[in-house]
């Protein structure tokens, strides 16, 4: 089967909280996620310099969707965060951010993955690390209709 266009790839059509934070999808195939933010002054803390909380939440998903693929146009697979750490290592304030997420183990409901977050130039952000599940009805590769 073919790699499926990334959903959600402008940024404009995002559901919910994602459209709050405003990513876009940059690839997502099997194991592996990446997504890009252009940082806005609201991704910013009063400090002027990306919010941890946006970072975590970037992180959250790219995590999860590394272990959430379907190749299969108009449906979707999906996941709970179980756990999710966050560690931040480094500052930016403005410029593009881009999130990978890869799966690393797992089994038919229950995956682990790890991420990263650099800047434009290449510096590391944060790192995060996660467990998911796999929601009902979600667990093969078909996945549930969008």
């Amino acid at each position: 089967m073919s790699k499926q266009e990334p959903l959600y790839v402008d940024g404009t059509d995002l559901p919910g909280f994602h459209r709050v934070l405003g990513y876009r999808q940059t690839s997502w195939e099997e194991n592996e996620a990446v997504m890009e933010l252009d940082l806005q002054p609201e991704h910013l803390n009063m400090g002027g310099v990306i919010h941890g909380g946006v970072l975590s939440s970037l992180l959250d998903i790219a995590l999860a969707q590394a272990g959430t693929y379907c190749p299969y146009p108009g449906r979707v697979r999906k996941a709970v965060t179980l756990t999710l750490t966050t560690t931040f290592t480094g500052q930016c304030s403005g410029g593009t951010i881009r999130i990978t997420g890869r799966k690393r183990a797992g089994g038919t409901r229950i995956f682990n993955s790890t991420g990263e977050v650099h800047d434009d130039k290449g510096n590391l952000l944060a790192i995060g690390e996660g467990t998911f599940q796999i929601r009902s009805g979600s667990e093969k590769p078909e996945g549930v209709s969008l």
